[in-house]
C-alpha cells in the first residue's frame, strides 16, 4: 500500500553562488527554503501545548497533535518557528498527528521551541477553533454586510444553452509517472452536446487534492490517502464533483470531461512540487488521447464516439486547487516542454489551450504561464487554501512576457474551497465531506460561519463558479469580447451567479505601460512596502492587521525580493503619495487609468483624487475614487484589491502630454485610512489576441551527493534552461545553517544554465545529519520556469553512534531529583537523544502531579489538570534526552518536591520510544520515598 509520505534531507557543507563567500552549513531534513530549527531542547519545557518531542536512536522528531482530525487537503501543513518555515511535517493515518525529524544548528543558538507553529496556506492550525492552545470566549460579534449588487452585463454566460446534454465514462490503462510508485488512472467523466454537429471545442477539467478511499457506512474514520485503494475501500470520484459545470458548457456546445486523479494525490507527498508536474503530465497524456480519437474515431471509447469530435485546437483547462497549478503547469509545458526526465507524457503537444480557469489553486511554485490567458477564482472563505495563494496567476505574470493575454482575479465573497466540487459537498458527496471553513459555535466568524448573511449555500457557490467557468470559456476561447467587462474589473455582474457578490481585476490584455512598485519607482508622501519581509516596518500590512492578503502569500524564501506594493497611510486628507517611475509612462491612446487599490476590510468610503504630471510640469486631476472594503474577518484574506479607473479626458483639457507621464499622485479625500496601491495601467476596451512569446524556461533538479571522510569535493547544482530565447530569472540560495536566503537576478539562455551554484562538500567521519542545500528560481521577465526547487542534498555516510540511557541517581527522597544520563558511544556533529515517555503502572503508587515542581511541570506540559494525576496519565507528559555536539553524555532529571503529607513510596516509569511513539526498550524506573 502507498501512503503520502515525504522525508526531506538534509548535513555539513558549504554553498558558493557565483561570488558569494562560501559559509559554513550544516542543517536538518526540510522543504526547500525551510529555516533551521532550534536544537531540541533538553525536555518539552520550552515547547508549546499539543507539541512534543519524540523519538529513537536514529532521530528524533517533533510532533504535533491536533484537537481534531485535519482532513487531507490541498494546502501543504507546515511547521514555522516565529514565521520561518522549518519543514514538512508527515501526517499520521489518526488525521491528528503530524511529525518532522528534528535538526541541529550550534549548541549557542539553542533557545527552545516556543514560537512554533502549524500553518497551512496561512492559516493557523494550532489556533483553529477546539485548538488548545487559544483560550476562546463566546463572542457576539456583528454580522458583515453584503457588498452592494453590481449592475447586469449585457450578456449573461450562465444560462444553459440550446443542446441536450450526454454523459458517458471511459477509463484506459494507468500511466507510470516519474517519481511516483504506483501507476496512476486513465479515467474520465465525459459530457457532451446531443446533436451538435461540426468539431466543438474541448473543456478538460481537473480536481485538487482530496481522500483517496472511502469505505462505505463507515464514516470519516475510513477515509485515507491510501493508493490503491484497500480490498474494502472505494475510490472517492473526485472527478464526477463537476458534473452541473460541464453540464452547462455541454449545453452551450462544448465537449467536456473531467478526469481522475487520485493515483497523484495518494502520492504526492513524495514528490517535491506537490505533484504539479505530474498532473501536467496526467492532463496532456489524456489530451493526447483525444488528439488520437480525433485522427481515429473509430477508436475512441463509447462515451467519446456519442459526443461531436472535439477540436484540440481550441481547449480550455479547468483546475481545482492542485488541478489547478496542474492546469496552469499543463499549459506550460505545451508551450515550453518539460526535461523528459521528470515528464511522464511523451510528445508534442497537439493542442491548443486557449486559456484556463483555476479555482481556489495552490501556487507552490507561483510560476503562471504569461502567454496564456486564465481567470482565477478565489473563494472568500477558503479555509484549506486559506491564503488565496492562487491571486500570484494574476500578478505574477506582470512584466514577464508582452502583457496581451488577460489575467483575471474573480472574488467571490461567502464562497468556500469545497463547495465547488459536489463530491467534496456534505448531502451531495457519495464519500463522506465536510464544509473547509473550520466553524466554532462559541466563537462564529462574521464573514464565513454558516448563517452568515455573507456565507453562500453550496447551491448558491456552485451556481457562480459554473457561471464564471462559462464566462471564461466564452472569452477565452469563443472570442465573445461582450464577456470581457464580467471578469476584467469593468464592475459588471452575471445575474446567473446571483445572489453571489463577486469583485473582479485584471492585468495584461493589452493594458499599457503602468505604474508597478519595482525597483525604479520612488516614492514620497507614503512608502514602497515588501509584500514578503518579516520585518513589520518594511512589510506591507502591519502586525494590527486584521486578517491578511493574497497579493502578499507566502512563498518560501523569509524575505522576497521584488514583489512590493505602495503603502499610503494618513490621518487627515489632503496630503498627496507621488509616485515616480524610473521612466517616464506613456498613457498615449488608453481611454482610462486603471488602479488596482486595497483598501482595509469592512472599511467605507475611502475616496482619492488621482493627479498626474508630465515631464513639462503640466497637472491634471483626472477624477476621484472610492472604494469599500471587502467583508472580512482575522480568518480570511480580505486585504484584496480593487480595479478603480479614471477616465483621461481632463488631462487632454489641461494640455498633459499623455506619451510622457512622469509622476502619479493619490490624494485621500476622506477621513484618516490606509491603503496600498498594487499598480496602475493605461486601459482601453478590447481583448486582443494572444501570440505566446518564445520564452526560456529554467528547470532546477536535485542532486544526492556521498559527504566523504575527508577532503573538499564541489558538486554543482543541476539547471536547464531551454527554449528559444534568452530571459531573466530570481535565483535564491538557502544557507542550510540559518535557513537565511541569498538572491539575485541572472540572465539565462537556451543551451546554457546561467545559473552557477555550487556546493563544496567538506568530509569527516563524524555522525550528522543529511544537509540540503535549497536552491528556488522564479521568472523575472522573458522566461517561465517549470521545477522551480532543487539543489544538492549532501548524504551523511558515518555510522551513527549507539544511545544508552542509564540511572544516575533513580531511588531518591522526596525534594531530590531523579537523574538519568543519555550516552553516546563516540560523538556525533548534531544533537543526538531519544524521547523518554512515561509508562502506567496498575501495581504501584505512581509519581503524580502533586509531587513534582509545579514550574517545571507547566513548563513540560504546558497545562496542568485540576486535582492530582498520575504523571504517565497526562496526555504530553515525556522527556527529551539530547546529548549536544561533540559531547558523549548529558542528563535529563524530574524535580521533585518535599511535602508535609505522609505517603507510600511512589514510582515513576520511563521507556523510549520509536518513530510512532510507541514505546520501546528496557523499562527505566524512579523510585521517590516520603520525607516524613
Amino acid at each position: 500500500m502507498i501512503r503520502a509520505r515525504k522525508s526531506w534531507a538534509a548535513a555539513t557543507a558549504v554553498l558558493t553562488l557565483v561570488g558569494v563567500a562560501p559559509a559554513a552549513a550544516h542543517a536538518l531534513p526540510r522543504p526547500p527554503g525551510a529555516a533551521s530549527a532550534q536544537s531540541a531542547p533538553d525536555s518539552t519545557a520550552d515547547l508549546p501545548p499539543g507539541w512534543r518531542i519524540t523519538g529513537t536512536d536514529e532521530a528524533g522528531a517533533l510532533e504535533w497533535r491536533s484537537p481534531r482530525v485535519v482532513p487531507p487537503g490541498d494546502a501543504r501543513v507546515e511547521f514555522r518557528i516565529d514565521g520561518r518555515l522549518l519543514g514538512v511535517p508527515e501526517p499520521d493515518e489518526d488525521g491528528r498527528t503530524f511529525r518532522l525529524p528534528l535538526d541541529d544548528t550550534e549548541p549557542s543558538a539553542r533557545n527552545g521551541l516556543a514560537d512554533l507553529q502549524v500553518i497551512a496556506a496561512g492559516r493557523r492550525l494550532d489556533d483553529e477553533p477546539g485548538a488548545a492552545a487559544r483560550e476562546r470566549r463566546p463572542t457576539e460579534a456583528p454580522w458583515a454586510k453584503l457588498p452592494p449588487r453590481l449592475p447586469a452585463a449585457t450578456v449573461d454566460p450562465g444560462r444553459p444553452g440550446r443542446f441536450a446534454t450526454i454523459t458517458g465514462e471511459y477509463a484506459l490503462g494507468a500511466v507510470r509517472l516519474p517519481g511516483f510508485a504506483a501507476p496512476v488512472e486513465m479515467r474520465g467523466l465525459v459530457v457532451a452536446p446531443e446533436g451538435a454537429t461540426g468539431r466543438r471545442p474541448l473543456a478538460l477539467f481537473l480536481h485538487g487534492r482530496h481522500a483517496t478511499c472511502y469505505v462505505p457506512g463507515k464514516g470519516d474514520d475510513a477515509v485515507t490517502m491510501e493508493w490503491p485503494c484497500a480490498d474494502d475501500a472505494r475510490p472517492i470520484p473526485s472527478h464526477r464533483g463537476y458534473l452541473k459545470d460541464q453540464k452547462l458548457l455541454a449545453s452551450q456546445g462544448y465537449v467536456t470531461v473531467s478526469i481522475s486523479a487520485n493515483g497523484i494525490n495518494g502520492q504526492d507527498g513524495d514528490v517535491e512540487d506537490g505533484g504539479a508536474q505530474a498532473r501536467s503530465s496526467l492532463v496532456r497524456s489524456h489530451l493526447a488521447r483525444w488528439a488520437d480519437w480525433a485522427a481515429r474515431p473509430a477508436a475512441a471509447p463509447t462515451a467519446v464516439r456519442r459526443g461531436p469530435e472535439a477540436d484540440l485546437s481550441r481547449v480550455l483547462l479547468v483546475g481545482h486547487s492542485r488541478g489547478g497549478e496542474g492546469v496552469d503547469r499543463a499549459a506550460m509545458d505545451s508551450l515550453y516542454p518539460p526535461p523528459a526526465s521528470q515528464d511522464g507524457h511523451k510528445g508534442r503537444a497537439r493542442w491548443n489551450i486557449r486559456g484556463t480557469v483555476l479555482i481556489g489553486p495552490t501556487a507552490f511554485g507561483q510560476n503562471p504561464v504569461p502567454d496564456v490567458p486564465s481567470l482565477t477564482i478565489l473563494p472568500g472563505c477558503d479555509g484549506d487554501v486559506s491564503d488565496l495563494q492562487g491571486q500570484l496567476y494574476v500578478d505574477g505574470t506582470r512584466g514577464v512576457s508582452r502583457g496581451r493575454a488577460l489575467h483575471s482575479a474573480v472574488h467571490i465573497t461567502g464562497a468556500n474551497h469545497n463547495y465547488f466540487n459536489s463530491e467534496w459537498t456534505p448531502g451531495q458527496a457519495e464519500a463522506p465531506a465536510d464544509d473547509d471553513f473550520w466553524d466554532d459555535p462559541e466563537d462564529r466568524d462574521p464573514v464565513c460561519s454558516v448563517g452568515s448573511p455573507t456565507r453562500l449555500t453550496a447551491e448558491q457557490q456552485h451556481r457562480a463558479g459554473a457561471t464564471y467557468i462559462a464566462a471564461a470559456a466564452r472569452l477565452f476561447v469563443a472570442g465573445d469580447d461582450r464577456v470581457r467587462e464580467l471578469i476584467d474589473g469593468t464592475g459588471r455582474r452575471a445575474p446567473s451567479a446571483d445572489p453571489a457578490r463577486v469583485l473582479t481585476h485584471a492585468v495584461g490584455a493589452g493594458r499599457g505601460a503602468g505604474f508597478l512598485p519595482d525597483g525604479g519607482v520612488t516614492v514620497t508622501g507614503g512608502r514602497l512596502c515588501s509584500a514578503i519581509d518579516p520585518d513589520p516596518a518594511a512589510a506591507c500590512l502591519g502586525e494590527d492587521a486584521g486578517g491578511s492578503s493574497p497579493h502578499f502569500a507566502y512563498w518560501q524564501p523569509e524575505r522576497e525580493t521584488g514583489r512590493s506594493a505602495i503603502a499610503l497611510d494618513w490621518s487627515a486628507p489632503g496630503t498627496a503619495t507621488r509616485i515616480r517611475p524610473g521612466a517616464p509612462v506613456s498613457l498615449k491612446g488608453a481611454k482610462s487609468l486603471a488602479l488596482r487599490v486595497v483598501v482595509p476590510p469592512n472599511s467605507t468610503d475611502t475616496r482619492f483624487d488621482v493627479t498626474v504630471t508630465d515631464t513639462r510640469g503640466r497637472r491634471a486631476t483626472l477624477g476621484r475614487v472610492r472604494a469599500d472594503g471587502l467583508p472580512g474577518s482575522e480568518r480570511t484574506a480580505s486585504y484584496w484589491a480593487q480595479e478603480l479607473r479614471v477616465p483621461l479626458t481632463a488631462a487632454g483639457r489641461a494640455g498633459v502630454d499623455l506619451r510622457r507621464v512622469t509622476s502619479l499622485e493619490l490624494t485621500p479625500r476622506s477621513r484618516a485610512g490606509k491603503a496600498w496601491l498594487m499598480d496602475a495601467y493605461a486601459w482601453q476596451p478590447g481583448t486582443p489576441r494572444v501570440r505566446p512569446a518564445p520564452l526560456a524556461r529554467v528547470d532546477v533538479g536535485r542532486t544526492k551527493v556521498e559527504e566523504g571522510d575527508s577532503g573538499v569535493r564541489t558538486h554543482q547544482v543541476p539547471v536547464r534552461v531551454s527554449g528559444k530565447d534568452g530571459g531573466t530569472v530570481r535565483v535564491y540560495v538557502t544557507d542550510p545553517a540559518t535557513g537565511a536566503t541569498d538572491d539575485r537576478l541572472v540572465t539565462v539562455r537556451p543551451g546554457s544554465s546561467g545559473i552557477d551554484v555550487t556546493v563544496r562538500v567538506e568530509g569527516n567521519e563524524r555522525y550528522a545529519w543529511d544537509t540540503s542545500h535549497d536552491v528556488l528560481v522564479k521568472a523575472v521577465r522573458g522566461s517561465v520556469v517549470g521545477s522551480y526547487a532543487g539543489g544538492v542534498t549532501v548524504e551523511n555516510d558515518d555510522p551513527m553512534p549507539e544511545i544508552s540511557v542509564s540511572p544516575v541517581t533513580d531511588e531518591v527522597t522526596e525534594g531530590q531529583p531523579l537523574r538519568w544520563r543519555v550516552s553516546l558511544s563516540e560523538p556525533a556533529d548534531v544533537d543526538l537523544g531519544t524521547a523518554l515517555v512515561a509508562v502506567p503502572d496498575d501495581a504501584r503508587p505512581e509519581l503524580s502531579t502533586k509531587d513534582v515542581d509545579r514550574d517545571w511541570l507547566l513548563e513540560t506540559v504546558g497545562d496542568i489538570p485540576d486535582g492530582e494525576v498520575p504523571l504517565s496519565r497526562l496526555e504530553y507528559f515525556s522527556l527529551w534526552a539530547s546529548v549536544p555536539p561533540g559531547e558523549t553524555d548529558a542528563e535529563v532529571s524530574v524535580p521533585t518536591i518535599r511535602d508535609e503529607v505522609t505517603e507510600p513510596t511512589e514510582y515513576l516509569a520511563f521507556r523510549t520510544i520509536d518513530d510512532e511513539g510507541e514505546p520501546q526498550g528496557p523499562l527505566l524506573t524512579g523510585t521517590v520515598l516520603d520525607a516524613s
